[in-house]
């Protein structure tokens, strides 16, 4: 996969950076500098095309003024930290891994957006308050370089429990839970399938059958894994990686040359669901503009924009997907899922006995 914005805003979990302002300029910083711009905080893989946003300004008269803050985990805590005096109106990016954080920690004003009636409610976990709004979702899944597997007659792994097996030892590269948002998933997932009593044990034969843990998604997908065409240094040596279920779809968009079919395939049993959020900010200075903001994240043309852009799912039903999706990356037909509230019970708990298995 190339290396480029595009190819890598399939994931939240990569790697930190620095503070950024895009489309911004000196005198015109952010909706504290204009009643007419409004300001989206988000983590790094936000992406949408120039001509769907020009039409948004043009048809809002709002100008969009975009900080992109690092990862998902740390955008959200940098976020909870400046609430009482926001970076922006809105914030994007929050996922139902993170959410109860964000929630608990009041980051976010009510606000029921135009158009919530055409999303799934499965889909809408603040429904009572309506604090978020969801915007996307897709499913972090164990990928597999299908080239390696045919070259040694060996079936891919397609489950949970396949992957523990002597087959798959030294194969696998996941992402350090405490620090990459679809390595804390790849964690929830292994817990919403074994139980609060049962994941350690399997993380203990996963160590024992030589997983291998990154720091984040760019690094286990391009520099780690064999599949990726971003892979190709001679490190690059583990034919298993934590992903999405729509890196495949990118594969072969970004592919140079584009091939026919995808390289690489979807553990379907491994994968966990993950929906992204929008939220008006609590101390929001243009909260008018947030609205407005937010009722563009969902409708149809945004959505619609987005699959090709930051390679999630639309949550909107009449959105359609493009057929690159739908041939070479369908979105998990039974993918684990796990209650917010199970997830705020657990999650820092998990996360600390994770790190004290696997990484010392």
């Amino acid at each position: 996969m190339s290396i480029t914005k595009k190819a890598t805003v399939m994931a939240v979990g990569l790697g930190l950076v620095t503070l950024s302002a895009c489309g911004s300029s000196d005198d015109d910083q952010g909706s504290g500098g204009s009643a007419r711009t409004v300001t989206l905080v988000s983590h790094n893989s936000w992406a949408v095309s120039k001509d769907v946003l020009a039409e948004f300004e043009k048809s809002s008269g709002y100008r969009v003024k975009v900080l992109e803050d690092g990862d998902a985990g740390q955008a959200v805590n940098k976020a909870i930290l400046t609430k009482d005096n926001p970076q922006g109106d809105v914030f994007f990016g929050v996922d139902n891994t993170l959410l109860s954080r964000a929630l608990d920690n009041g980051l976010f004003q009510p606000y029921e957006a135009k158009g919530l009636d055409q999303i799934d409610a499965t889909f809408q976990l603040d429904r009572d308050e309506h604090r978020v709004t969801p915007v996307d979702y897709g499913d972090i899944c164990v990928n597999y370089d299908k080239k390696y597997f045919e070259e040694r007659d060996l079936a891919p792994p397609s489950t949970l429990d396949d992957l523990v097996e002597p087959a798959y030892k030294n194969l696998l590269v996941t992402e350090n839970a405490s620090t990459s948002s679809p390595g804390l998933g790849f964690l929830l997932g292994t817990a919403a399938r074994y139980g609060d009593d049962g994941w350690p044990e399997y993380w203990k034969k996963l160590k024992a059958n030589g997983v291998k843990v990154v720091d984040g998604w760019e690094q286990a997908y391009n520099e780690e894994f064999s599949g990726s065409a971003g892979g190709k240094a001679a490190k690059a040596d583990r034919p298993l990686v934590v992903s999405y279920a729509s890196s495949p779809p990118a594969e072969v968009i970004y592919g140079d040359p584009k091939p026919a079919t995808a390289p690489t395939g979807v553990a379907e049993g491994t994968c966990f669901r993950q929906v992204e959020f929008a939220g008006l900010l609590a101390n929001a200075k243009n909260s008018e503009g947030g609205k407005a903001l937010i009722d563009f994240l969902i409708s149809k043309k945004f959505q619609e924009d987005m699959p090709l852009n930051m390679f999630v799912y639309p949550v909107v039903e009449e959105a359609d997907v493009p057929a690159e999706f739908t041939e070479h990356g369908p979105a998990a037909k039974d993918p684990a899922t796990m209650d917010p509230a199970e997830i705020a019970d657990h999650r820092d708990e998990w996360v600390k006995s994770w790190t004290s298995l696997v990484l010392k």
